[in-house]
């Protein structure tokens, strides 16, 4: 997924006399004026065959191009709200690369207030404009949608599920030919699952052959309103019935562990999690975390990769009720560098706009109180408490320790040290932090011990970060820190390194620094889990069938887990990944092996 600094397109909306929406950009209306809710239960739910298609399925896959004004999506979703099978998941993949702002979706859909229980659900967490792929977790409704903000080719390119069904909503061909070109309609015959079905409103003759070519049985269908014709098409083959759901346990119960049970819920798998000391024992315990993404001003798939985690993390903790401590952060200046690079980022499209925001020396000293060098006003960071997190997510924790993983016929059996089989499962899911080595010994995790300090402070802190971090707490204390030892497990607290501590703050926050100079600091000491790359492994393990990992998370655990573990449970259990393909490569346990294939290849 490339970038470059530009905002994401703006689609030049407009609205015309009668209030109907018009893109400026392609001097088209959104939708019929004829009742542009009726046309799309015509043209596109009854033309892939809706609810019918859908009956007994566990997970049904809808594709679209042309998200618009969200007016199919939730038309899709009031019917899925009234028609879905017991136990099913919808998955809903769209692209636009010009989205409208909340607002103007709003006042598009409020014409149908019979759509107002669905289209309030969407417009609460209504996607953001930042190139990407965005996740919409409707889980009222056991449906999710994934947003793709680029243009349709990349997008295809990017999504690495297969649609049951497809609406083609772009813009008319005879205004936006790209939508409609022949290397378009392949990419979605490829994205096409066994029997998929395909409508659109157009029966334009490029259109038409364009999917006859691409391997669609094509036909014209009485139109709705003051179009005469439209089209279905249909692939070959039956559709895929769904296996059953596969039974599942988790290793681990910090932010990795609680993030997968959640993930695995939503997919209607209860997954036996498993921890030898409980939700949040290890790194996920402190008292407070800082949700900020890793800042890399380079702009490729790593810096995506943190955008979208961070994104989709905030979204889903501002869900929890009590959650979030504080909202906001500061990432000053360190080095001469960090002038340019904050320019960059502040300026990228893989953020929100306003998400970054660049501040001078005097902005930053005014919000601390005290001097500080320029930075960067994060908007979207919060200061979360890991045990709402842990608590809303995890479960049930079975207190045991695994001492080994057996595949027994083709089904992965966890044992203790005693030999006794704590259970049997389809998948299993290892989230232990720096000790998941020990199930995956190929894969190479650093440990990296960390030691944080917390006191009583009486003046509100303000959440920042310079090479260590401080960041508030909910009973009116201050957390610093945290200290950085490579490859060191001990996790008893020290008091050289709450002195460290001290240094590191007064090196950024002298006032602040000598105001709890003389008070006693608690603390606790931790070992997270690096990769050699310094990012994630998530995804199967390689050469161990039925085994899968969220490790190395280091310390972004908070802010890339959630999203992590949504993509590994769809590995596990067959649905659509939120990652585009670029960035599952990235996370990909196998890299390193493939890596050292392709250095081995070539000739010295």
């Amino acid at each position: 997924m490339t970038s470059d600094t530009t905002r994401a397109a703006d689609p030049s909306l407009v609205w015309g006399d009668d209030g109907l929406p018009r893109s400026g950009r392609f001097g088209d209306v959104y939708f019929s004026s004829d009742d542009g809710l009726a046309e799309t239960r015509a043209v596109f739910l009854t033309g892939c065959g809706l609810p019918e298609a859908w009956a007994g399925r566990r997970q049904f896959v809808v594709g679209e191009l042309g998200f618009g004004t969200g007016l199919n999506i939730a038309a899709l979703l009031d019917l899925w709200s009234r028609f879905r099978p017991d136990g099913g998941r919808l998955n809903i993949f769209s692209i636009e690369a010009f989205p409208v702002s909340r607002d103007d979706a709003a006042r598009a859909l409020g014409r149908w207030p019979e759509l107002a229980p669905v289209a309030d659900r969407m417009l609460a967490q209504w996607p953001r404009r930042a190139r990407g792929f965005h996740r919409l977790d409707l889980p009222d409704l056991d449906a999710t949608l994934d947003l793709a903000v680029m243009d349709v080719e990349s997008a295809l390119d990017q999504w690495t599920g297969r649609a049951d069904a497809w609406f083609l909503d772009g813009f008319a061909p005879a205004t936006n030919p790209q939508m409609w070109s022949q290397p378009v309609l392949d990419r979605i015959a490829a994205a096409s699952a066994p029997g998929a079905r395909v409508a659109t409103f157009t029966v334009a003759g490029v259109v038409r052959r364009g999917l006859q070519t691409a391997g669609f049985a094509v036909e014209k269908r009485p139109g709705h309103g003051r179009k005469r014709e439209r089209l279905e098409a249909r692939r070959a083959g039956d559709p895929v019935i769904s296996p059953p759901p596969p039974t599942v346990a988790i290793l681990g119960a910090g932010i990795a562990g609680a993030s997968l049970a959640r993930a695995f819920r939503r997919l209607g798998v209860e997954p036996i999690v498993i921890d030898a000391g409980g939700p949040g024992a290890g790194a996920s315990g402190n008292p407070a975390a800082l949700v900020s993404p890793r800042l890399d001003a380079g702009l490729g798939p790593s810096a995506a990769l943190h955008a979208q985690a961070f994104a989709h993390a905030v979204d889903l903790y501002r869900a929890l009720p009590s959650a979030v401590i504080a909202q906001g952060a500061l990432q000053l200046e360190a080095t001469p560098r960090d002038a340019e690079r904050f320019d960059t980022l502040a300026m990228a499209d893989l953020f929100e706009a306003g998400t970054l925001a660049r501040l001078d020396a005097a902005q930053t000293s005014a919000r601390l109180g005290e001097d500080a060098p320029a930075g960067l006003d994060i908007s979207e960071a919060v200061v979360l408490d890991p045990s709402a997190a842990l608590e809303a997510w995890t479960g049930p924790v079975l207190i045991a320790t695994v001492d080994r993983i057996e595949t027994r016929e083709g089904r992965q059996a966890l044992i203790d040290a005693q030999g006794a089989v704590l259970c049997t499962v389809d998948a299993v899911c290892i989230a232990g932090g720096h000790a998941s080595a020990m199930f995956a010994p190929d894969l190479t995790l650093q440990p990296i011990r960390g030691q944080a300090s917390w006191t009583i402070d009486p003046e509100p802190a303000v959440a920042i970060s310079k090479g260590g971090y401080v960041i508030p707490l909910r009973d009116g204390g201050v957390l610093f820190g945290a200290t950085f030892d490579r490859d060191r497990t001990d996790t008893a607290t020290a008091p050289a390194d709450h002195d460290r501590n001290r240094v590191l703050l007064a090196e950024t926050l002298p006032r602040m620094a000598g105001r709890i100079a003389d008070r006693d600091l608690q603390g606790r000491a931790s070992v997270r889990a690096a990769t050699r790359d310094r990012l994630p492994l998530a995804g199967p393990v390689p050469g161990a069938p039925g085994r899968f990992i969220l490790s190395g998370l280091g310390s972004r655990g908070f802010s890339t887990a959630p999203l992590l573990a949504e993509h590994v449970a769809a590995l596990v259990t067959g649905a659509p990944s939120p990652l585009p393909a670029d960035l599952i490569a990235l996370v990909d346990p196998a890299r390193f092996a493939a890596r050292a294939r392709r250095r081995a290849s070539i000739p010295t």
